[in-house]
């Protein structure tokens, strides 16, 4: 328990600061905070972790991923690199809420919202994607199973109400950085996703060793 209220209070101020770098237009200390902030979610992620949990270990995985695009995002020819490491995150979770929940188990029903908010997430951006259209179309999809396993592995019982609420606060904040890379660059959105994004990893990380 300590050990959760350290490192959850490291990544609340590793946020903090990244933000206020964000708005002086600090670029160093940006890449400090944004690598230390996500780094202290993947040692939380690790441990909570013990070995030979299959459930955590796809979601560890899935963290290091997430942790390794945080990085990547931070440089301007890396965008799609990094986008691949999210990508790859995201089958990394959906892996983990599989092994806690087959998918033939997950409500179907589910799916009805998901694939609504898709179609109206990518409606909205697809004049704005470019050459970038059937990539990020993908990874609208991958996100929004995503979405579908955390929030059925919550709903059948399988997990805590943290994957849930994790794998959702992950999706609105790719919503920001969406409007932020391809609609209309602004703080406001870094300042709406960030903490969106944190919260959302930081709640998958504490899934693990539940």
């Amino acid at each position: 328990m300590i050990t959760n209220f350290v490192l959850s209070s490291l990544l609340a101020g590793a946020v903090v600061s990244l933000l206020h770098a964000i708005r002086v237009e600090d670029r160093t200390l940006e890449v400090i905070s944004k690598t230390a902030a996500s780094v202290t979610f993947v040692a939380l992620g690790w441990v909570r972790w013990s070995a030979g949990e299959t459930v955590g270990g796809w979601l560890l995985a899935g963290l290091a991923l997430c942790a390794l695009g945080d990085v990547l995002l931070v440089g301007k020819r890396t965008f799609d690199p990094g986008l691949l490491a999210f990508l790859l995150g995201h089958v990394f979770y959906t892996l983990g809420f599989c092994a806690a929940l087959p998918v033939g188990n997950w409500p179907l029903a589910a799916t009805l919202p998901l694939v609504v908010a898709a179609i109206a997430a990518i409606r909205w951006m697809w004049p704005h994607l470019g050459h970038r259209r059937s990539t990020v179309t993908v990874y609208i999809v991958v996100i929004s199973i995503m979405v579908w396993g955390g929030l059925s592995t919550w709903w059948l019982g399988a997990l805590p109400w943290t994957a849930a609420v994790g794998a959702l606060l992950f999706y609105l904040s790719d919503l920001a950085v969406a409007r932020h890379r391809f609609v209309h660059p602004a703080f406001i959105n870094r300042a709406i996703g960030l903490p969106l994004y944190y919260a959302g990893q930081l709640l998958i990380a504490l899934t693990i060793g539940t």
